[in-house]
């Protein structure tokens, strides 16, 4: 591949303490205006709508009351988010059904524009399964006993109004289900059509740039795979060779978004617990490569998600108890990952745990390769949880308690320049100087923000189209 010229963005990652999980020590704020004025005055009609107008005398007094509005809005895309993985549990979960999964190949040729009430396919077997599917995950949101998937989907429904008690409740039900699935695949045209323009240029840095932003219109989703994970590693392995980072030199990290493995829009399994894996994963390949020390480092997880930050806090509460955190390792070989992301899930938590039995694969699924990883609960007491809205807060912590290594895949793609920029300030001021932003997104750099681009890793998964990631890591400047 050409190397990239990338142009970066710099602003604020802003992270706020969960009060039940996390430590007394630091303090968390929204980012301050004095911080976000210099990005109020250089991205001018980059800028939203509602400050896009306001007098420049007017913006400082302006400033704490919208901050606080626009973190509720972004908290409210996380409706959006749950909306997007019930479709993908539809599509794809096989705990609520017989029928078979919907492949890719059928999903594309179903047809977004089709009337209200009819099956979005244009094949007769393909609208039967679907149907079906529809009418299986209703039944089972009826009745979702403990399967917490199920429980959650039925969640997402009633707080969009569906009442299951209601005789009209499966009705109401059925059209949920089927607006969400045309909404979910005319943004996927949109999405891919985005791609298409951007590839028209013929410059591949303006492509990354375009999929840096591409879901800033959607809602925020939790769903989370491995492949990424693989690219971390690789990533690192590449900046320790270079020497960007020392042996046994990071002591504390911060996920941006961990993620939790509900159904992804590729693999969508669901026949074991919800799990969340970057954590554990980026824990695992620093001291794989000798870049941490077992009995130091320490990860905190940083998200606005109540479910992501209640799922971290019973994790570590079980380990003080002695209890160690299963990992559920999937492999398909019809996706045919490259022998690297192979060996990768296979020595997957040989630094922070032990092999272990796995749930069983529903028949449905018996070419499906599955491992098991038990995590030591010395480990999983190495975590944190806190509440961040990664756009507009940000922990407060002396220099010598920031963060070594930030980490931010598929995280920054949700927001526009404005917030990227934003994103960035916070990042600046919660890593420690000469600390490590890794992500999968290309930022703007702007002038006055002391974090840039240093170098890059692409790492490809497997022999489809686009299946892959560059991992771009920034670094905080050592001097101001």
């Amino acid at each position: 591949m050409s190397k990239l010229k990338l142009h970066f963005l710099q602003a604020a990652i802003v992270l706020l303490a969960f009060p039940f999980f996390a430590g007394s020590s630091e303090q968390v704020a929204y980012v301050p205006f004095a911080d976000a004025k210099p990005i109020l005055e250089t991205l001018g009609n980059a800028l939203p709508a509602d400050l896009r107008d306001v007098p420049p005398e007017k913006l400082e007094s302006l400033w704490p009351e919208w901050v606080k509005h626009r973190d509720a809005e972004i908290r409210e895309r996380l409706a959006g988010g749950d909306a997007d993985s019930v479709v993908n549990f539809l599509f794809f979960g096989a705990s609520f059904t017989a029928e078979p999964r919907l492949t890719s190949a059928q999903l594309n040729t179903i047809a977004p524009a089709k009337t209200q009430g009819s099956p979005p396919g244009s094949d007769a077997a393909f609208q039967s399964i679907f149907a079906k599917r529809v009418l299986d995950l209703i039944h089972g949101m009826m009745a979702p006993g403990k399967n917490e998937r199920l429980r959650f989907a039925r969640k997402t429904l009633e707080r969009a109004g569906i009442d299951f008690s209601d005789r009209n409740g499966q009705a109401g039900a059925e059209h949920y289900l089927l607006e969400n699935v045309r909404r979910v695949l005319q943004e996927q045209g949109a999405f891919q059509q985005a791609i298409a323009t951007a590839k028209s240029l013929n410059d591949p840095t303006e492509e990354f740039v375009e999929r840096s932003k591409l879901y800033r219109e959607r809602g925020l989703s939790l769903d989370t795979s491995l492949p990424p994970d693989y690219a971390l590693e690789e990533a690192l392995k590449e900046m320790s060779a270079r020497g960007l980072v020392k042996p046994g030199s990071v002591k504390r990290v911060g996920i941006i978004g961990p993620g939790l493995d509900f159904t992804d829009k590729q693999e969508g399994y669901d026949f074991y617990p919800t799990q969340t894996v970057q954590p554990f994963a980026v824990m695992d390949s620093l001291l794989r490569l000798g870049l941490a020390n077992a009995n130091e480092v320490e990860v905190d997880t940083l998200d606005l998600s109540p479910r992501v930050l209640e799922h971290v806090g019973r994790a570590k509460q079980a380990a003080t108890k002695g209890q160690g955190y299963t990992i559920q390792l999937p492999r398909d070989p019809a996706r045919g990952w490259n022998p690297g992301l192979v060996a990768y899930w296979q020595r997957f938590g040989d630094r922070i745990g032990s092999v272990a039995p796995p749930v069983a694969v529903p028949p449905g699924l018996k070419e499906i390769r599955l491992r098991a990883v038990r995590v030591r609960p010395q480990f999983v007491r190495r975590m944190r949880a806190l509440d961040v809205n990664i756009v507009l807060q940000r922990e407060e912590a002396p220099e010598d308690a920031k963060f070594d290594l930030l980490i931010a895949t598929n995280i920054l793609v949700y927001y526009d320049t404005f917030e990227q920029s934003l994103a960035m300030t916070n990042v600046q001021a919660m890593l420690k100087p000469g600390g490590f932003l890794l992500s999968n997104n290309v930022v703007l750099e702007l002038p006055f923000i002391q974090i840039r681009s240093v170098g890059y890793h692409t790492t490809v998964y497997s022999e489809h189209a686009n299946d892959g990631d560059h991992i771009v890591w920034y670094q905080r400047k050592l001097e101001p």
